[in-house]
């Protein structure tokens, strides 16, 4: 059994946890605060993966990351053909696929805690940006917790979407899911059994650990 896959699954799902709560947590603050009556249509977008077939995300993605889309542009400013079959086209269909089980948890949290705790702080004459990081970021750290292990946990098991946009390249786009397919295939039990079982096992310690450190936050911010 190669290691490759599991190792490549693991930068994948890491890079884009990170990027998903850069980008995330700004788009969660705004539709926990903005009173914008479009903001809605925003959240219903960002959570479409959640019922949108892995297919129909991985087919658009396809066409916008191949020559013929942006990121066909994109890809020929250094000199490639495409973004489809790429790890960094991988990259951006895990971040796009994963976000609203980044974004819905934080945006949670953020809604949880009122207008109150703000309020105190500009009352203090804290700027806005000193407001997040010390208020609202602490107040808000189980959404953030849990955002981060759902979206890791998320990007590990993706199947559909990574298939699509990012075919079967040893050492490039063949994550932990595709190996296991793809021993199923061969009628490579043993090895599918040892694939599967460990992401049985990690599920359930993501799961797990997630629950108690949620319930050991919540004990310490009371």
């Amino acid at each position: 059994m190669s290691w490759q896959p599991i190792i490549l699954t693991l930068e994948l799902a890491a890079l884009t946890t990170v990027i998903l709560l850069i980008v995330g947590t700004p788009l969660a603050w705004w539709l926990a605060r903005s009173g914008a009556w479009w903001k809605e249509a925003v959240a219903t977008v960002v959570a479409l993966p959640l019922v949108l077939p892995p297919t129909v995300l991985g087919f658009y993605l396809l066409m916008l990351l191949g020559p013929n889309g942006p990121g066909g542009w994109l890809a020929s400013l250094w000199g490639a053909r495409s973004m489809a079959f790429t790890f960094e086209g991988l990259v951006i269909g895990s971040v796009l696929y994963s976000m609203p089980f980044v974004v819905q948890p934080i945006r949670n949290a953020f809604e949880a805690f009122g207008d109150r705790p703000l309020e105190a702080a500009a009352t203090l004459r804290a700027s806005p940006l000193d407001t997040f990081f010390t208020v609202a970021v602490p107040l808000a750290r189980r959404g953030f917790l849990t955002g981060a292990v759902l979206g890791f946990a998320h990007t590990m098991g993706e199947f559909g979407v990574v298939l699509m946009i990012g075919g079967n390249i040893p050492g490039q786009t063949k994550v932990l899911s595709v190996a296991i397919y793809d021993y199923v295939e061969t009628l490579q039990w043993d090895e599918a059994h040892l694939l599967a079982g460990g992401m049985l096992v990690f599920s359930f310690t993501v799961i797990l650990t997630m629950m108690m450190l949620e319930k050991r936050i919540g004990r310490g911010g009371r």
